[in-house]
């Protein structure tokens, strides 16, 4: 399936969100949206996922 994951266009096979974090290495505390719309870390694991889906995922930085 194609997605685009934080900008960059990818092939995977994931079918969930939750599948597609740890197919692409993705651990720790993350935010996720699907076009658009955050998904909150409890319902990764049912979020289906259909081509052409844009996800954005972003980890908390530390920083001053």
């Amino acid at each position: 399936m194609k997605i685009v994951l934080n900008g960059e266009p990818r092939e995977v096979r994931a079918q969930t969100l939750s599948d597609l974090l740890v197919e692409c290495g993705i651990s720790g505390r993350v935010a996720t949206a699907v076009n658009e719309d955050f998904v909150p870390s409890g319902l990764r694991i049912a979020h289906t996922l259909a081509d052409g889906d844009r996800i954005e995922v972003v980890a908390p930085m530390q920083g001053g």
